[in-house]
């Protein structure tokens, strides 16, 4: 009996991984949220952020991640949008150095500000690991919407995704 069980632990590990690959998360469609949060590390997710809420899909952004010697007019000046967007409606969150650390730091920027919805960008390999991990930290009372930015990610990406995101979970399971 447990020697069957364990056959049908590999064929569950590959349906899974053949699940994650062929469902990457999507863009999401155009509505308002309370704030958008992009999180840093791979093309696409600043632009994508700033592109939405130059189109008026929130109030206020935090992007966390950002390295400590990165100032708010020279991420406006390299993103090619004006001082003042970042002057009035950006936050640069510095504390996070990873996806968990990211959620955390993203948790208390929410709670600090008492939002309810939260357009949460990365891109769409990272996204299922980045908001399990901003669930667990918000808590239900957040609606997080998910807006994946497309990528090319090779398997070796998705491979090493897809057991960090197995880890995350099982983390969980036990308490870390």
């Amino acid at each position: 009996m447990i020697r069957r069980i364990l056959s049908i632990l590999p064929l569950l590990w590959a349906l899974g991984f053949a699940l994650f690959v062929v469902a990457l998360p999507q863009p999401a469609p155009d509505g308002a949220t309370d704030a958008i949060v992009v999180l840093t590390g791979a093309p696409g997710r600043i632009e994508r952020g700033l592109a939405l809420l130059q189109a008026g899909r929130a109030r206020r952004m935090l992007i966390s991640g950002v390295n400590r010697d990165v100032r708010p007019h020279e991420l406006a000046l390299a993103q090619k949008v004006p001082a003042a967007l970042f002057d009035c409606c950006v936050d640069l969150g510095r504390e996070a150095v990873d996806t968990r650390s990211n959620a955390l730091e993203t948790a208390r920027w929410i709670e600090a500000r008492r939002y309810r919805t939260v357009r949460f960008v990365t891109t769409d390999w990272h996204m299922r690991r980045a908001r399990y991990e901003l669930e667990r930290a918000v808590g239900p009372d957040v609606q997080i919407v998910s807006d994946a930015v497309k990528s090319r990610a090779g398997f070796s990406m998705l491979f090493k995704e897809y057991h960090k995101y197995l880890l995350s979970r099982l983390g969980a399971l036990v308490g870390l």
